[in-house]
């Protein structure tokens, strides 16, 4: 392309905290930390009619250290807290989590001294998934909102 005098070659600007923003939203590596019935539900939201891959998460990492979101799937245990905080801990800064399920939100149906109430007691919590079990669309919708939070938010480089 030839330029003339007084003629300006195209360019782009952008901010570097968009361009991260919007790599980071297409790139999510989930790490399912499932328990109890709610898993299935997770399957299916990952299954070929709802395809959560479109949306950049269909493959989920089984180590923390790969992973950026922990899905905290089903009912968390006192016993199992423990271990729910040390996979947290042991992922890599920044890090999401996403409670799935009326269990894992509140404790659902089991309110005794062996359920936790709520795992926001045991981690921060960053989206919340209601329902039992949430329905593939909510499961959805969830990541679509978490999509848009982990977008605008600061980001260190």
């Amino acid at each position: 392309m030839e330029v003339s005098q007084g003629m300006v070659e195209p360019f782009v600007t952008t901010k570097l905290d968009k361009i991260i923003g919007w790599g980071r939203k297409y790139s999510i590596f989930s790490y399912p930390f499932v328990t109890a019935c709610c898993g299935m539900e997770y399957m299916s939201a990952a299954c070929s009619r709802y395809d959560m891959d479109r949306f950049g998460a269909g493959l989920p990492r089984f180590s923390p250290r790969q992973s950026d979101v922990l899905l905290v799937v089903g009912t968390i245990n006192q016993k199992m807290a423990p271990v729910l905080r040390q996979v947290y801990d042991q992922m890599c800064e920044p890090r999401w989590v996403v409670a799935f399920g009326a269990c894992t939100v509140s404790g659902g149906p089991y309110n005794n001294y062996a359920v936790v109430q709520g795992i926001d007691q045991v981690v921060p919590v960053d989206i919340y998934i209601p329902g039992c079990p949430p329905h593939p669309e909510t499961v959805l919708d969830g990541l679509i909102k978490l999509q848009a939070k982990i977008q605008h938010q600061k980001h260190e480089v």
